[in-house]
C-alpha cells in the first residue's frame, strides 16, 4: 500500500503546491517538508468519515476516549505512564512550545537547544526575545554525540532546555544513558525541559525511544503527536504532558486565553483513531520506511560516494553530507534545485552547523525516491 503514488498537486499541500513559491519551479521531486506521501491508515479515514456523518461541527468538548487513546498508546508503546489530569490538548507541538516559552520564561532568560536542529526551535526562542544558548552536537564518522562539558556549562545559565528526541535532522534516538544524563543535569540546575517527541514512534531497531518524562523529573513537559508517525500534520491536534501541577495550571491558562484548547473536530477523531487502533498500520509503515532508509544508504554508497549518509536511528529524514562536492551552501542549494531538480532542505536552515549538508525526506513511494536519487546521481556525474 505504501508503493502507491498519490498525486498531491492542487490539494493545498505545502510540500507539493508550495514548490513554485519556495524553489521557483515545480518540476522538481519534492523530498523536503517532513510529512509523508502515503495515504493515512484506514482506521483514521473511517473515524473521520463517521464524524463527518454528523452534520454539525461546532465547539468541541474533548471526550474521554481521546485521552484514553493517548494514555494507552504511551503505556503500550513506550511504557510511559501518563494521566488525563496531566494532559493538555493543543493544535501542534510548536503551539505547545510557544506556550511553554511564554509561561515559563521571561525576556531575561536563556533557553538551550542542541544544534543543528529543527528551525522553529530557534524562532521559538529569538521570536519571543529570549536569549539563545546552543549546545552543538559533535559529529564523528557521521554519528552525532552530545558535548557533555558544553551542555552542563550552558545548562547552569539556562532557564529552559528544548530537547528534540528523536532528533531532527541528524536522526539520533538518544539512548537511556544519554536521556538520563541530560535529565540529571537539568534537574541539578532546576532547568525546565520541553521534550519534542513528535518522531518518537518512527524508530528503527535496535534503537528504542525513551521518553524523558519517564524519569519522573517534575519540570519536564513532553510534546506528543501522531502528526509525523500517522501523517496527520494538517489535522492540527497534539498534546503536552507534565507532572508539575503549577506548570500545568500556567500552561492551561494561556492555552485557554489563546483559545487553542478546544480542538479540531476531525483532528480529534483522527488523533483518537491513530493512537487507539493504528498500531498494526504503523508497524507496517516503519518496515517500509526502514526499507527506504536502507535503499538510500546502499544507493549512496555504491552510486554516489561523494555524498555521505549514515542510517538514521529514527525519523524518516536523511542527513546528507555533501561537503565533498566543494560547493558553497548557496551553490549547493541552486545545484539541487536547478540541475538535479530535487527539492531538499538546505542544511543551513538548521543552524550554521548544517553547512555542507542537505536534508532528504524518504517517506515517499520507492519509485519517487528512486527518481530523486537518479536525478542527483546523473547531475553529479555531469560535473565530476
Amino acid at each position: 500500500m505504501f508503493n502507491k503514488v498519490i498525486s498531491r498537486k492542487n490539494s493545498g499541500c505545502f510540500k507539493h503546491d508550495g514548490l513554485k513559491t519556495v524553489y521557483g519551479r515545480d518540476d522538481i521531486v519534492p523530498l523536503w517538508v517532513a510529512d509523508m506521501d502515503f495515504a493515512v491508515a484506514p482506521v483514521i479515514t473511517d473515524a473521520i468519515a463517521r464524524r463527518m456523518q454528523h452534520p454539525i461541527y461546532g465547539y468541541n468538548l474533548i471526550q474521554d476516549e481521546f485521552y484514553q487513546a493517548a494514555i494507552s498508546w504511551q503505556k503500550n508503546r513506550h511504557d510511559f505512564d501518563i494521566a488525563k489530569g496531566h494532559i493538555i490538548a493543543v493544535p501542534s507541538l510548536m503551539t505547545a512550545l510557544a506556550i511553554v516559552v511564554l509561561t515559563q520564561t521571561t525576556e531575561e532568560d536563556h533557553i538551550l537547544i542542541q544544534t543543528p536542529v529543527y528551525p522553529p526551535f530557534f524562532s521559538s526562542v529569538t521570536g519571543h526575545n529570549r536569549k539563545l544558548l546552543t549546545n552543538e552536537l559533535k559529529r564523528k564518522d557521521g554519528y552525532y554525540e552530545i558535548d557533555w562539558e558544553d551542555f552542563e556549562a550552558k545548562a547552569k545559565f539556562a532557564k529552559m532546555f528544548i530537547l528534540c528526541n528523536p532528533h531532527n535532522p541528524v536522526g539520533r534516538v538518544f539512548t537511556f544513558d544519554e536521556i538520563s544524563r541530560m535529565n540529571d543535569i537539568c534537574a541539578k540546575y532546576n532547568v525546565i525541559i520541553f521534550s519534542d517527541e513528535i518522531h518518537g514512534d518512527v524508530v528503527y531497531a535496535p534503537s528504542q525511544h525513551f521518553p524523558i518524562g519517564k524519569l519522573g523529573y517534575q519540570r519536564v513537559i513532553t510534546g506528543i503527536s501522531p502528526a509525523k508517525s500517522f501523517n496527520l500534520a494538517g489535522m492540527a491536534t497534539a498534546i503536552m504532558h507534565t507532572l508539575d501541577s503549577e506548570i500545568a495550571a500556567q500552561l492551561n491558562e494561556l492555552n485557554r486565553g489563546l483559545h487553542t484548547f478546544m480542538g479540531n473536530s476531525f483532528g480529534l477523531a483522527a488523533f483518537t483513531a491513530a493512537f487507539a487502533e493504528g498500531g498494526e498500520w504503523l508497524d507496517q509503515l516503519t518496515a517500509y520506511l526502514k526499507g527506504n532508509r536502507d535503499y538510500l544508504g546502499e544507493f549512496m554508497a555504491s552510486e554516489l560516494p561523494q555524498i555521505k549518509v549514515r542510517d538514521c536511528e529514527g525519523t524518516y529524514l536523511a542527513w546528507l553530507d555533501c561537503s565533498a562536492l566543494e560547493m558553497t551552501d548557496e551553490e549547493m542549494s541552486k545545484f539541487f534545485i536547478d540541475k538535479a531538480r530535487v527539492a531538499l532542505n538546505p542544511g543551513t536552515s538548521f543552524g550554521k552547523e548544517g553547512s555542507g549538508f542537505m536534508r532528504l525526506n524518504f517517506a515517499t513511494p520507492r519509485v519517487v525516491l528512486e527518481e530523486g536519487l537518479s536525478r542527483i546521481k546523473n547531475s553529479i556525474r555531469e560535473i565530476l
